[in-house]
C-alpha cells in the first residue's frame, strides 16, 4: 500500500478560489460522497470557498449530489461556497438551474462532447480546444454567448474565440485549468491503479486527472472508489487511471456510489452479467397510455433507420439523444433488428437497450464501451450514420432550440456536436408541448388536447442547430412529431407526411407560428406506429 486511501478529511486540502472538476454524467462516474463531504466541509469551516466547478456533463439528478448541495445555498443568501460552474447539462437539476436564473452564480454552457474534449486538450497542454461546432448557433460570439446569465456574460471566466485558419472559420474554447479533479471509479488496487469495472460508463475521468495533472501546474486527483483490492489483481486493461495520475482515494459507502439515479447496482449495466434481457422488456411500462404518442415517434423514426439499412446494405450506426429518442433502441429491440441498427449513446454505450429519465445515459447490453471523449469523436467527425434528437422549438428556418428558455435552462448537452457532425438527423418530439391529451388508435391518432406551449415558432430563442450550416454542409434533416413530418429545403420546412385522422388546417397549421412549404404530395403516415403490437420489421427486412 502506498499510502493513498485517505478518509474524507483530505478534502480539507481544496483551497479557496480553486478550480475543481468533477466527472458525471447524471449519477454515473459521479463522485457523490466527495461532492457532499466537501459541501461538509465548507459547512464546517467555511472553507473552501468561492470553488468554480467545471463538468465533463452533470454530476447530479434531482434531490442528489450537486443538486442536493444546490438546494441548500439556493436558500442561503450569504453563500460562499461556489461562485460559478462550466455545466454542459442542468436538465437534472432544477437547483443549479435556479441558481443560474436568479443570477447566483455565474454559468456556463458548452456542450458535453466540447467540454469532455477540452479536457484532454488542456492535458496536451493546448490554450483550448479548436473546431467548427458552434458555428452560426447562440455559441458564436457574432451571435450570441455560451455564458447562461449576466455574471456569466460580465465575468468570462469562460470564453469562445472566433479564429480564421485559411479563410474558415473555427471557434477557440477557453477555460481555466483545473487545479483539483473529483472522479469517480469502482475499484482502486494497493498501487492506486482505478477500474471502472463496476460502472455503466467509462466517462471523462482519464482525461479529467490528466487535465488536472498537466503542466505547468500540477493539480491534486482525489478518487471516490468502492473497493480496494490488491495489487495486481486488476487486468491492466481494465485499468482506466493509472497509479501515478492518483494523488488519493477515498471508499464510499454504497449509497452514495450509485450507477444511475434510481438503480444503486445492476451488473447487467456494467456489463459484469450479459442476460437475454430483450425478453423482460416491460412494454407495459414503455407503451403507458397517456405516453403512447412518444411510442409512434420512436417507431416512425425507426423506419428511417430501416430505409437508410437498405440502401446501406449493412447495419446503421445511430446516436439517439434524451427524451424521446432515446426509446428508439426499446423499439429496436422490441422488433428484434438490434443488430441492424446499432445504437451508441453520448456516454460511451454501443449497441444494447438505452435507459431514460434520470439513467439516462446507460444501456443494458452494450457489446462495447467507449470513453466519452472518444465516442464524441463518432459524432463531430460524421462516422456514425445518423442520429435521433429531441426538440424543444423549431423556427422557420428549421434552427432548432433544445432546451433553453429564460426561465428553462436543461442547458446544451451533447446536442450541438452530434447536430453539427453528423450526416442525417432525425429530430423527434411532440408538435406541442405540454400536458398533450392524444388517443393512439391502431390505425392514427386523434388529439383530444393540444398542450398549450407552441414549438414550431416563428423564431427560437437561442439557435443551437443551425439550418444555415446544416444546408452548407449538405446535411439531410427531418422533423418526426406524432401528427406531422418535415423536410428541411434549404432553410424552410417542407410538410411530407401527416398522420391518418389529421387535420392539416385545424391539427398542424393553426398551431405553427408560421406556414411551412408543402410538399406537392403529402404522405400519410405507415399505419404500422400506431399498432398495439409489434411492427414486424425483421419481415420487412427478410423478404429483401
Amino acid at each position: 500500500m502506498l499510502g493513498k486511501v485517505d478518509d474524507v478529511s483530505i478534502l480539507d486540502s481544496i483551497g479557496d478560489d480553486s478550480v475543481v472538476a468533477i466527472s458525471g454524467f447524471n449519477m454515473a462516474t459521479t463522485p457523490e460522497y466527495l461532492i457532499n463531504e466537501l459541501f461538509k466541509t465548507y459547512q464546517r469551516t467555511g472553507h473552501p470557498k468561492n470553488i468554480f466547478i467545471i463538468s465533463d456533463a452533470l454530476p447530479a439528478v434531482p434531490g442528489r449530489s450537486l443538486d442536493q448541495v444546490a438546494q441548500i445555498l439556493f436558500h442561503d443568501a450569504d453563500q460562499e461556497f461556489l461562485v460559478g460552474m462550466l455545466m454542459p447539462f442542468l436538465g437534472f437539476s432544477p437547483w443549479l438551474q435556479k441558481m443560474v436564473i436568479d443570477n447566483r452564480i455565474e454559468c456556463y454552457g458548452w456542450p458535453i462532447g466540447i467540454t469532455a474534449y477540452w479536457f484532454r486538450e488542456i492535458a496536451s497542454g493546448r490554450p483550448g480546444l479548436l473546431t467548427k461546432i458552434g458555428l452560426n448557433t447562440f455559441l458564436d460570439p457574432r451571435n450570441d454567448d455560451a455564458a447562461l446569465n449576466e455574471l456569466g456574460r460580465n465575468k468570462k471566466t469562460c470564453n469562445i474565440e472566433l479564429l480564421s485558419i485559411d479563410s474558415e472559420d473555427y471557434l477557440l474554447y477557453r477555460a481555466p485549468k483545473p487545479s483539483y479533479a473529483l472522479i469517480r471509479t469502482s475499484i482502486a488496487d494497493e498501487m492506486g491503479n482505478l477500474s471502472t469495472q463496476e460502472e455503466g460508463i467509462r466517462g471523462t475521468v482519464l482525461s479529467i486527472a490528466q487535465a488536472t495533472k498537466a503542466r505547468p501546474k500540477q493539480g491534486k486527483v482525489i478518487s471516490q472508489v468502492r473497493w480496494i483490492t490488491k495489487t495486481g489483481a486488476i487486468n491492466p486493461r481494465h485499468v482506466d487511471v493509472p497509479f501515478p495520475l492518483v494523488d488519493h482515494i477515498v471508499i464510499s459507502p454504497m449509497e452514495y456510489h450509485w450507477q444511475t439515479g434510481s438503480i444503486a447496482y445492476d451488473p447487467r449495466l456494467s456489463s459484469q452479467i450479459v442476460s437475454p434481457m430483450y425478453n423482460n422488456l416491460d412494454r407495459g411500462i414503455l407503451l403507458d397510455k397517456s405516453k403512447e404518442y412518444e411510442m409512434v415517434i420512436a417507431r416512425r423514426v425507426t423506419l428511417e433507420f430501416l430505409e437508410l439499412f437498405t440502401q446501406k446494405q449493412a447495419p446503421v450506426l445511430v446516436n439517439l439523444g434524451i427524451g424521446i429518442p432515446a426509446l428508439i433502441s426499446s423499439v429496436a429491440a422490441e422488433e428484434n433488428i438490434i443488430n441492424i441498427i446499432i445504437t451508441v449513446i453520448e456516454s460511451g454505450p454501443w449497441g444494447g437497450v438505452a435507459l431514460s429519465g434520470n439513467d439516462f445515459g446507460l444501456a443494458m447490453g452494450a457489446f462495447a464501451l467507449s470513453t466519452m471523449p472518444d465516442m464524441f469523436s463518432n459524432f463531430e467527425g460524421g462516422i456514425i450514420d445518423a442520429a435521433s434528437l429531441g426538440f424543444l422549438q423549431i423556427d422557420r428556418f428549421g434552427n432548432v432550440n433544445p432546451s433553453i428558455l429564460p426561465n428553462r435552462l436543461f442547458g446544451t448537452g451533447g446536442f450541438p456536436v452530434i447536430a453539427g457532425g453528423v450526416s442525417k438527423i432525425y429530430f423527434a418530439g411532440s408538435f406541442r408541448g405540454g400536458n398533450n391529451i392524444i388517443d393512439v388508435k391502431e390505425n392514427g391518432i386523434k388529439i383530444l388536447e393540444d398542450g398549450p406551449i407552441a414549438k414550431f415558432v416563428k423564431d427560437v430563442y437561442k439557435i443551437s442547430f443551425s439550418s444555415y450550416q446544416a444546408s452548407k454542409y449538405g446535411q439531410e434533416i427531418m422533423y418526426v412529431t406524432e401528427r406531422a413530418v418535415f423536410k428541411l429545403n434549404g432553410t424552410e420546412l417542407v410538410l411530407v407526411e401527416t398522420a391518418p385522422g389529421i387535420d392539416i388546417d385545424k391539427d398542424i397549421l393553426e398551431k405553427m407560428e408560421f406556414k411551412p412549404q408543402m410538399a406537392t404530395e403529402i404522405k400519410e403516415m405507415d399505419k404500422r406506429i400506431f399498432s398495439k403490437s409489434a411492427m414486424n420489421l425483421k419481415r420487412d427486412i427478410e423478404i429483401l
